[in-house]
Parts: C-alpha cells; structure tokens; sequence
C-alpha cells in the first residue's frame, strides 16, 4: 500500500471503501487521479455497517506535505465526518467539509488516503467544522492521534489513489485562506 503502512496506519485494515468522484472515477488503491477530477466531494460507501447503532468516523488525509520525500506538514487533513449512523454519510457530523487535492507543482504523486473508523460512542466536537476554504486546522493533522484521542482504534476500512499536480491546483488555491 505504498508505504501507508508504516507512514499513516499501523496495519493494513481489512475492509475496503468504495469511493467514486463524479461520472465514475473511481478510487482504486492506489490508482491515479487528477485534481480536477477530485475537485467535488465524491460519492463513499462501505459494506457491512446498515445498523444505525453503528456510529462510523471518515477521514481523508494527505501525508505527502508539501512532497513525499520531505513531509514535513504530515498529515493534512481534507476531510472529516464523526457519528456517521451505519452508513448515511449525509447524517453525519462534519468536523472539516472536503477539498480536492492540491499537490504543489513539482512535488510528485501525493497519496490521499479515506480511513474509516467504527465509533465505541458518540464523539462530541466542540467546534464548528472547517470551511473548504480555509487551511487553519488542517496542517499536521496526525490520524492516529485524533483515534487516539476519541477511543476510535484501528481503521476498519480503507482506500487512496494518488494525484499529481495539475492546474486545478491554482484555481483551488484562489480560495483558500489561513
């Protein structure tokens, strides 16, 4: 899994999410997608947790800031749900609202990686989620710790592609502040 063991998680997790952006670009451990293609929140699914009783934490996460070969703002965070019910996405509670990938011109594939976790209890999240337009908060976000710190464990799912610079990129950087 291109070195997402030992660089995000500590095992590889069993169960896979199925991760699709726009008209069937579909995120298939480790294939390559464009920033353009990426640039809208994708359609994700998983198998296995209907129950309701099942609540369900997503992240995505970019380990490779600004390179793979210098990740010194490992990991970036670009996107978070908590208390997913089973598996209504739509139901959950965002903690940092999606944005496509960004890889600097020159850098190299960048990995984006989708965690899911299952939840022991409800996480609470005192503070209002984190606009698509703004980096504060997501700068060296390290996944095991926010699973460490909400009792969350290992993943029990996973999936990534890799991207590229593209110009996209730009345009997505117009918008962001912070």
């Amino acid at each position: 899994m291109d070195d997402i063991v030992p660089d995000v998680v500590d095992a590889v997790p069993a169960g896979d999410i199925q991760v699709i952006y726009g008209e069937g670009n579909a995120v298939k451990q480790g294939n390559e997608l464009t920033p353009t293609q990426v640039k809208d929140q994708p359609s994700v699914t998983w198998d296995g947790l209907a129950g309701e009783s099942d609540l369900i934490t997503l992240l995505m996460v970019d380990p490779d800031a600004p390179s793979r070969q210098e990740p010194k703002l490992r990991e970036i965070l670009h996107w978070a749900v908590v208390n997913i019910p089973g598996s209504d996405l739509s139901k959950g509670q965002p903690v940092a609202a999606y944005i496509g990938s960004g890889p600097p011109e020159g850098t190299g594939l960048h990995r984006y990686i989708f965690l899911l976790y299952r939840q022991t209890g409800k996480i609470e999240i005192d503070t209002p989620p984190i606009p698509n337009t703004v980096r504060a908060g997501r700068l060296n976000f390290n996944a095991r710790d926010f699973a460490a710190k909400h009792g969350l464990g290992s993943p029990i799912a996973a999936n990534y592609y890799q991207a590229q610079y593209d110009d996209w990129v730009l345009i997505r950087n117009k918008t962001m502040t912070g």
